[in-house]
């Protein structure tokens, strides 16, 4: 499961991140709110929660790929010891895909239709590389293997409507590891696939964080794709971090209400060895709160069985019930 986070050195920390987007009325609707995290390099943390929640808006702002309409703020966003807030356009070019790349959840709105699979990847060699074009096509076609290809001259030619969604997905995952890059941000990766080629493009991860040293943010609404895969989950609850731990802490002894209620209410709760193990889910009493409009205090006590009078009059902050565990819940400290 890879070593401690303390042993790994911190590739990226995010300190108190913060992206709004202008919501109804012209008012300023924050999707992620005073976000802080550590990932360390070569680390698998896995962001888990329900849509809405602000995942996918997190994984836009650490590549600074947000709309224009939203706006980005934070005490610090460093990787690698650089801010990537105070950077400029130019900057930002050098470590998109080559120092951190993006898994997409549905490659079909990535992918160029009228350009081949093969010279996609190898556009990412050309701007990040000084290869020659015989060079990078050799390097396409070893990636295309590395990924999975049996006969990847075929794949270098296909365009994407030729190949399946576990194809594309495939493309875009050697894509995004064409320069090797130290973060892969994974955003829903097999969201539309099937149960086992969510498996394939799970193991497929892991392989290449196992021989290739790469730290991956897992973007998921599914529990068990973290599943001997994942180091640590950071539970995502209307745009703040509410609990973080091991991948078996979460799973055998969730924290926060709101952890249990995603785990907790499983048919079948085991802690599964292998990324091919599933877990069945209902759905959670309540609905997510609305950004624009936020309930006072905690933002899960709608809905939590455990609220106090306290959770509806202020936010918690982070209590530490176990050492490197983070947790924003009154049942564990005022």
């Amino acid at each position: 499961m890879g070593l401690p986070l303390e042993d790994m050195g911190i590739l990226c920390e995010i300190r108190e991140l913060s992206v709004s987007y202008i919501g109804r009325h012209g008012a300023r609707v924050r999707a992620v709110d005073e976000l802080s995290l550590s990932l360390g390099a070569g680390e698998v943390i896995g962001i888990l929660g329900e849509s809405g929640c602000g995942k996918s808006t997190l994984a836009a702002a650490i590549l600074r790929m947000l709309p224009g309409s939203a706006a980005c703020k934070g005490a610090a966003l460093l990787f690698r010891g650089r801010d990537l807030l105070t950077m400029t356009e130019a900057e930002l070019r050098a470590v998109r895909g080559a120092q951190i790349a993006l898994v997409p959840q549905d490659p079909v709105l990535t992918l160029n239709p009228v350009i081949n699979a093969g010279t996609q990847i190898a556009e990412v060699l050309r701007a990040h590389s000084s290869m020659s074009a015989r060079e990078r096509r050799t390097r396409v076609l070893e990636l295309l293997g590395e990924v999975g290809f049996e006969q990847p001259a075929e794949i270098y030619g296909a365009y994407p409507h030729q190949l399946s969604g576990g194809q594309r997905q495939r493309v875009a995952i050697a894509q995004a590891i064409s320069c090797r890059p130290a973060l892969l941000i994974a955003d829903e990766p097999t969201s539309k696939q099937d149960a086992s080629l969510q498996a394939e493009i799970t193991s497929l991860l892991a392989r290449v964080r196992r021989e290739h040293g790469i730290a991956i943010v897992l973007i998921s609404h599914d529990p068990a794709i973290f599943a001997g895969f994942a180091d640590r989950i950071a539970v995502m609850y209307a745009g703040r971090i509410v609990e973080v731990g091991t991948v078996a802490q979460i799973f055998r002894d969730p924290l926060h209400p709101y952890a249990r209620s995603l785990v907790g209410i499983a048919r079948s709760v085991v802690v599964p060895s292998a990324p091919t193990a599933r877990l069945r889910f209902s759905a959670i009493d309540g609905e997510s709160p609305d950004p624009a409009n936020l309930p006072a205090g905690c933002r899960f006590h709608p809905r939590c069985a455990d609220r106090m009078d306290v959770c509806s009059r202020r936010y918690p902050q982070a209590f530490l019930p176990e050492p490197s565990r983070p947790v924003n819940c009154f049942k564990y400290g005022e």
